[in-house]
């Protein structure tokens, strides 16, 4: 093994990032870092004798200075309030696919790289990271095309533009499509008195109607409160009526990517993305997902079993007959269970989670377990007034460490779920110091009203948690190059560490320590906290069984040859195996929302539940036995996990961690399967 030097230097405190772009300037510098970048692969082509030196390095350095300013662009397409900077970050980021696929298809560039790789005597004298990047840049080559005949490759050219073009208009119309409705407040009755609170209002017919749309904090309530079956049905059906649209979008992403993997020498597409990752292959990843279908039923019939007898109860109560269990049931239901078995009030509990206490208390786990200090700095340059903009500390040396950015309540045209962008990867610059990461933190939390602050749902504690991972994945990352910088691991594996880190969100003895009632300052009581613990698991096996019907629909649609309704064969598997009904099966179609399987998750859905073993193993084999502020047990967890990144296979890095290869039953005991 020959491991790749790495500066010692402390990282300079660099400049922020520019968030304050026009429309205009948005595409001058989409064109200028084209042009650059073509001036650098021009020259590298040039070179008579291809070293790494010449032709490799120089290509990578290139994409570690250009990914921040492409990747600040590309994100303001999901968070900027104007329809102009969207449209002009959605054409940019058309433009730089459309010329990384013009590039990765050069073949005078791949021949250079290609020499390089065949030369033993440079190979040899590599490092191990640069072997890697060496190596992954010829898979990447080979992927696109290169070693097919010229037709083919213009052809999977093409293709792989088109590709490019679908996945961008598809998320654009998701996040420009928020759907909403208009009740009464009769027929929102069992929705707290909190979620009317500065709620818009409209006035149809003399009636004044509130406003309720499809963005989280609205309509999850709803789905969970709301004691009317029509009035969770409406709500439902907007929601899963939205971008019809996309529909053909993503019938057509499916038709291409089978036929690029064919031109390839795959079977099909799952074939092609599986080779990279974990799983290695679909058989293996449809093994794991049938395998824990099965270990589930047992459990998820005593659940359905719950689960209808209470719908039935209101049936007989209201003198209706019992049909079905639907899909729109599901969340009413499973609150109703926690409130009758548990004794949970889950609107009671968000007293005591008020946004700015426990977010102050999850940093404070953060600063904590992985030896970081962090300063909120007022004033900075944001891309909306809502955001807040952190520096990152390392607390043992006082070092620099990155940046982070908030952007945590909804507004109209926002990215509509959570997520963690990386804006900034950490690499080593030509002078040997390190550029700093940068990470932007997108979330759809409740605004606070005119008499409460924004309080959050036990879940939102559980998300924020889970997507602060994936900001200190890439702030604790130190690769050599940023291609490896972070959270660019193994696409099964990225979500490991961050499901690892939802633990703390359920220990009674963190959440006493920012858990307080935003009237009183009482902290929360170990009564209530253990309830929420005794009510962690239930229902577990229901959803379970709709993370397992998502990831065997992506593998359906990317592993066959037959030409597939794609909506119905959703709405068809949706109901066989989360066992909830939709009704009418033509008149919705929520795959059009399913963004995932557009984008990066594509053949890719399954490696949440994967991942979840390797999340599992971690915790109860070191932070369970050696305890959740052993900062030694942090310590290692951040240089084993965290500070390689995608530098080497996430398997050894487990085994680092674990101290072995990682097993499953820590991950079937979290769900309730084994004792």
């Amino acid at each position: 093994m020959s491991v790749c030097p790495i500066s010692s230097s402390s990282v300079k405190k660099g400049s922020l990032l520019n968030f304050s772009y026009s429309a205009s300037s948005i595409m001058q510098i989409a064109e200028q870092k084209i042009a650059e970048a073509k001036t650098v692969y021009d020259k590298v082509v040039t070179e008579s004798n291809p070293t790494f030196d010449n032709v490799v390095a120089p290509m990578a350095m290139l994409a570690n200075e250009r990914f921040s300013e492409l990747s600040v662009i590309s994100f303001l397409g999901y968070v900027s309030t104007e329809k102009e900077i969207r449209d002009a970050s959605n054409e940019a980021t058309k433009k730089e696919d459309e010329f990384f696929i013009d590039t990765i298809t050069r073949e005078d560039l791949y021949k250079s790289v290609n020499v390089v790789y065949q030369n033993k005597a440079e190979m040899d004298r590599l490092c191990d990271e640069d072997k890697r990047l060496l190596n992954r840049l010829i898979s990447n080559f080979q992927d696109n095309g290169l070693g097919l005949d010229k037709e083919a490759r213009e052809s999977m050219k093409q293709m792989k533009k088109r590709l490019s073009e679908i996945s961008v208009q598809f998320q654009k119309n998701v996040n420009d499509d928020t759907g909403r409705v208009l009740f009464t407040r009769e027929e929102l009755l069992g929705l707290p008195e909190t979620f009317f609170e500065d709620r818009e209002t409209e006035t149809v017919d003399g009636v004044e109607k509130l406003v309720v749309t499809t963005k989280y904090p609205d309509i999850i309530p709803v789905m969970q409160y709301a004691k009317l079956k029509n009035t969770r049905y409406r709500i439902w059906l907007i929601n899963k009526t939205r971008c019809p649209e996309n529909i053909k979008l993503l019938q057509e992403a499916v038709e291409l990517r089978r036929k690029c993997a064919k031109l390839l020498g795959y079977k099909s597409h799952a074939e092609f993305k599986l080779k990279d990752k974990m799983a290695k292959t679909p058989e293996a990843v449809l093994e794991f997902e049938h395998d824990l279908l099965d270990k589930l039923q047992s459990l998820a019939d005593k659940e359905m079993e719950e689960l209808e007898t209470l719908k039935k109860a209101d049936k007989e109560a209201a003198g209706e007959v019992y049909d079905c269990f639907n899909d729109w049931d599901f969340s009413y239901y499973d609150n109703a269970i926690k409130q009758n078995k548990h004794n949970i009030d889950m609107e009671e509990l968000k007293q005591y989670f008020s946004l700015n206490s426990v977010l102050a208390g999850i940093l404070g786990t953060y600063e904590n377990m992985l030896g970081l200090r962090f300063v909120r700095v007022e004033n900075t340059p944001v891309w909306h007034p809502d955001v807040q903009m952190y520096e990152t500390w390392n607390a043992e040396d006082n070092t620099f460490a990155g940046h982070f950015y908030l952007d945590l309540h909804p507004r109209d045209n926002k990215y509509s779920h959570a997520a963690a962008w990386t804006l900034r990867r950490r690499f080593i610059m030509p002078d040997g110091l390190f550029e700093y990461p940068v990470s932007a933190l997108v979330t759809n939390f409740p605004k606070p009203t005119s008499s409460a602050p924004s309080l959050l749902t036990h879940n939102d504690v559980v998300t924020l948690m889970h997507e602060l991972g994936h900001v200190f994945h890439n702030i604790c990352a130190k690769a050599k190059w940023s291609r490896f910088s972070g959270t660019a691991v193994e696409r099964d594996f990225v979500e490991a560490p961050s499901q690892m880190l939802e633990n703390w969100a359920w220990d009674p003895s963190v959440l006493q320590k920012f858990a307080v009632h935003y009237k009183t300052g009482e902290p929360i009581s170990k009564e209530l906290t253990n309830k929420l613990v005794a009510a962690k698991n239930v229902n577990s096996g229901m959803k379970n069984l709709c993370q397992i019907f998502f990831g065997l629909y992506d593998m359906q649609i990317y592993s066959t040859d037959e030409d597939l309704d794609i909506n119905k064969l959703y709405n068809d598997m949706l109901e066989k195996i989360s066992r909830r009904k939709i009704g009418d099966k033509d008149a919705v179609w929520p795959v059009a929302t399913f963004a995932h399987i557009i984008s990066g998750y594509d053949a890719g859905y399954y490696g949440y539940l994967w991942a979840e073993v390797f999340s599992a193993d971690m915790f109860e084999t070191r932070f369970a036995k050696e305890g959740l502020d052993n900062k030694q047990t942090g310590k290692d967890y951040r240089n084993e996990i965290l500070l390689p990144g995608g530098s080497r296979d996430a398997a050894l890095s487990l085994e680092r961690f674990l101290g072995r290869k990682p097993q499953s039953d820590a991950f079937l005991k979290s769900i309730g399967l084994t004792n």
